[in-house]
Formats: structure tokens, sequence, C-alpha cells
């Protein structure tokens, strides 16, 4: 059994590294066979930048879609999974059709370079989202029905739960007026000096950022070097307390990354829709210059 699991984790291991491999790889031939097609186009005596001027628009066009589908909510959650790896696909394949439009070189006027400046900015933001989805599926990911705006009421909830099963004392011994027993009291401790804190409020921003269970892992061992000098009773209050720190920890990891992730959407989708108005412009004023008409 156990050589069963380790061949699956295995697996898994492997899924997780073919998948962004071969996205890559496949990533880089075509972003070559746009810059080659580019160059035969230029060598056929034609100007190169209405090629790839053109993918690059086309490209952003289909973004644009896309955006506009996700927002009105007119495609299904696997469509729009399908969608948004399509989308993460082709933005990265625009990069080399902006690298090949621009000349390899930077701009030469205010208005070329406001235009570059918002397709950077559009792109750093979507690799930076890209980012942050690859970490909440490869790290611990985030239960799906604990909303942005629930994260504060549920650690609430959380710090009474554990709070209660901290203070609950033996029925029996309470009934005939006996003395508590010493083991609650060191579990209050442990309560006082390491968990009560931690149940207060945000926790270990910057471990979650970087993917750290350390902190979680200090208080987790903390609760399991006490667990083999208590009684039955106690050990059971503390599987309850370290059930509901994991839950903790896994609510302040959610509150971080999507945090980061709204923060992101302000971003990265107005300045989407600025470089599309700078860019329907541009080919306004390219195609005026080459008319003559300016």
């Amino acid at each position: 059994m156990a050589e069963r699991s380790i061949g699956l984790r295995g697996l898994g291991s492997a899924g997780l590294l073919s998948g962004p491999i071969v996205q890559g790889m496949s990533i880089a031939a075509l972003s070559g066979g746009l810059l080659w097609l580019v160059w035969i186009y230029g060598n056929g005596l034609r100007d190169p930048r209405y090629f790839d001027g053109w993918v690059l628009a086309g490209g952003m066009s289909l973004q644009l879609g896309f955006h506009i589908a996700l927002k009105t909510a007119m495609l299904s959650p696997k469509s729009a999974t399908r969608w948004r790896n399509f989308h993460i696909f082709l933005g990265y394949l625009l990069i080399a059709a902006f690298i090949s439009h621009s000349n390899f070189s930077l701009p030469d006027t205010n208005f070329e370079w406001v235009l570059w400046a918002c397709f950077v900015l559009v792109t750093l933001t979507g690799v930076f989202g890209t980012y942050l989805a690859w970490s909440l599926k490869a790290k611990r990911g985030i239960d799906e029905r604990i909303g942005y705006d629930r994260i504060a009421t549920r650690r609430a909830e959380l710090a009474q739960d554990v709070h209660a099963v901290v203070v609950t004392t033996d029925p029996v011994a309470a009934a005939f007026g006996l003395p508590a027993q010493p083991y609650d009291a060191w579990i209050m401790d442990l309560y006082t000096n390491h968990l009560r804190d931690f149940f207060q409020g945000q926790q270990n921003i910057t471990a979650h950022l970087i993917g750290s269970q350390r902190p979680l892992k200090r208080l987790t061992d903390e609760i399991d070097k006490l667990s083999p000098y208590i009684d039955r009773q106690g050990q059971e209050k503390l599987n309850a307390v370290k059930t509901l720190v994991v839950e903790k920890d896994r609510l302040d990891f959610a509150r971080v990354y999507l945090g980061l992730t709204k923060g992101w959407m302000f971003v990265h989708v107005p300045v989407t829709y600025a470089l599309i108005v700078m860019a329907v412009l541009h080919i306004f004023v390219v195609y005026a210059f080459s008319s003559g008409d300016w």
C-alpha cells in the first residue's frame, strides 16, 4: 500500500512538472515560429510591422473577449477554466509579437512610450496573476466556500471554538466540586502563551507569501510536545485544538492570496482596457500617416 501511494505521488509530481514544461516548450516554439514568419514577411519587401501589428491586434481582441465573457458570466465554470488557460497561453505568445513589433528597441515618441508602458504593465501583472493562480494550486489551495468577505467572520468563529475547547472542564468533577485536573491548567497555559494571539487576527503574512509553513509547524509542535504527558481526555482536546489551528492557518493563507488577487485585478483589468484604447488609436494614426492624410 505504501509503495502504491509513493507511486501515485510520483505520478502526480511528474504531471505537475510535465504540464508547465510542455507549455513552456510550446510557447517558445510558437514564439520562434512567429518571429520567423515576420522575418519571411520582411524579406518579401513588405513592412513586417503591419504583419506582427495585426497579430498583436487580433490577440488583444481575443483577450478582450475573454474579459467581457468572464464579466458577463457567459461561460460555464469548465469553459471559464479552459479559456483562462488559453488566455494565459496567448498572453505569453503576444510578448514575442510585441517585441517583434517594437523591432527589439525602445519607443521614440511619447505616445509610443505610453503604449509600451501599458503593454509592459499588463504583461507584468499577467505574469504575477499566473503566479498567484499557480501558488494557490501548488501550495495548499483555498476552500471555495469561504469568500474574502467571509474570512473575518470565520476567524472570529474559530477563536470562539478554540476557547470553548480549552476551557471545557470535566462535568463529573464539576458536579462533585472536585478540583480540576492539572492537565487542564497545562492546556490553558499552552493556549495563553502560544494560541490566543494566533487566533485573534491575521498572522504570518510573510510566511504565507513565500509559502513557508514553519510558523504552523512551531504551533503544532508545541501541541504535540504536550500530548504525551496528559490523559486521554486532554489528548482529545489537543487534537481538536490542532485541527482548529490548521484551519486558522489555512484561513490566513486564503486571506493573503485572495487579497493579492483582488488588488491585482484592480491593476491588470483597467490597464488592459487602457491598452486596447491606445492600440486602436495607434492603428488609426499609422494608417492615417500611410495614406497621406497626415
